[in-house]
């Protein structure tokens, strides 16, 4: 059902919740309310943080599919139904109309330990499936990225592209995104909990990595400490990182720079201390593209096609975010973040955006039982 006059309807059950939410336009004004930052710095250049308030979409929200458990991403296969992963383990087959066709076999065992467990998917147009997941290794985890291809409701020819190093005792900051590139594909990771592997180069730790088609792997960029957002964007590729208190990274990782973790940050500890020398600026080391403090804590992010119908969105980002919640919009020109506005402000935890090709947004809440949304923006 889709309402289409001002309304707002929530209702959220312990497991599951239904709802529509219409939101009028207006105008901008301000910056966006985020709360008191936790550190001092001073912004680079102008809009690298809380940049204007834009006018607030108008937009409808209905339930797509339902009964997820913690889902943490979606793609769509070439036939238009989509793979579905939730962290636990399992790989869910999706129809074109959100309707359950069941869990796909084959998938690598995965162990869900704290943030690990089955994280990304993505598909390429031929039908190869990424997934990237936390990989048992001995009696330590890494993060690991395998393809195969879906036959039926089967994996097949499943087999590892990528597996971190080294393996570490801990359930942390696994990532993770697969982007396809032309020739191969960007793995985003994180630091694991363990910052002093993020600047050492033996390591493919705290990276984003590029594997080409020919198995070849070689670091893209370092100095990241937890990638859980990336995507294509004008045919760049796009990343969203956590930062610890504050400090929450946009970046446009380009080959061979070092974007600064742990060395610079624009966030500080959890316990309150400085990171490292207490700068978030420094010679050799790039800035964020845009920054937020308190944090956003980012999910996946989705780029809003420059010739979408919908045209106030063109060429937007979307990120998911899972602490305060709902979906960040920005608006981007020339490089530089101009605009931001915050969506679905009360739905809670969101762990994935994905961008449809009539212009709807799909949205993951990060929660067990609970439904996929379908946004639409109000033409």
């Amino acid at each position: 059902m889709r309402h289409s006059g001002p309304c707002s309807d929530f209702r959220k059950g312990l497991i599951m919740w239904r709802f529509l939410l219409c939101l009028m336009p207006t105008l901008a004004l301000g910056q966006v309310d985020q709360g008191a930052p936790n550190a001092d710095f001073a912004p680079a250049f102008e809009n690298q943080t809380r940049a204007p308030l834009l006018a607030e979409s108008s937009i409808s929200v209905e339930v797509f599919s339902s009964d997820f458990d913690f889902p943490w991403a979606i793609a769509p296969l070439p036939d238009r139904r989509f793979l579905v992963t939730e962290r636990g383990g399992t790989l869910q087959i999706v129809d074109a109309d959100g309707a359950r066709l069941g869990e796909v076999s084959g998938v690598p065992n995965s162990v869900a330990i704290q943030q690990g467990g089955l994280l990304d998917v993505a598909v390429s147009s031929t039908g190869i499936v990424y997934l990237t997941y936390a990989k048992l290794v001995g009696n330590r985890a890494a993060l690991a990225v395998a393809h195969g291809v879906l036959d039926q409701n089967t994996l097949i020819q499943v087999e590892d592209i990528f597996v971190q190093t080294p393996a570490l005792n801990s359930g942390r900051h696994f990532g993770s995104r697969v982007v396809l590139g032309d020739g191969g594909v960007w793995i985003t990771g994180g630091d694991r909990g363990r910052e002093r592997y993020v600047q050492d180069p033996a390591t493919t730790i705290g990276k984003v990595m590029w594997v080409s088609e020919d198995g070849a792997v070689t670091t893209w960029s370092t100095g990241h400490r937890n990638i859980q957002g990336a995507t294509l964007r004008d045919g760049e590729l796009w990343t969203v990182e956590h930062g610890p208190r504050g400090g929450d990274e946009l970046n446009r990782p380009r080959q061979g720079r070092n974007y600064g973790w742990p060395i610079v940050s624009y966030g500080i500890d959890y316990s309150g201390a400085d990171i490292s020398g207490g700068i978030a600026v420094a010679d050799g080391l790039e800035p964020p593209v845009y920054y937020w403090d308190p944090v956003i804590a980012p999910g996946g992010m989705a780029a809003y096609p420059g010739n979408a119908a919908f045209a106030p969105w063109r060429g937007n980002l979307f990120v998911a975010s899972l602490f305060p919640g709902g979906i960040m919009r920005l608006q981007i020109e020339g490089g530089r973040v101009v605009g931001e506005e915050r969506l679905l402000a009360d739905i809670g935890r969101v762990r994935d955006v994905e961008v449809l090709p009539n212009g709807d947004l799909l949205v993951l809440p990060d929660v067990l039982g609970g439904d996929i949304l379908r946004i639409t923006p109000r033409r």
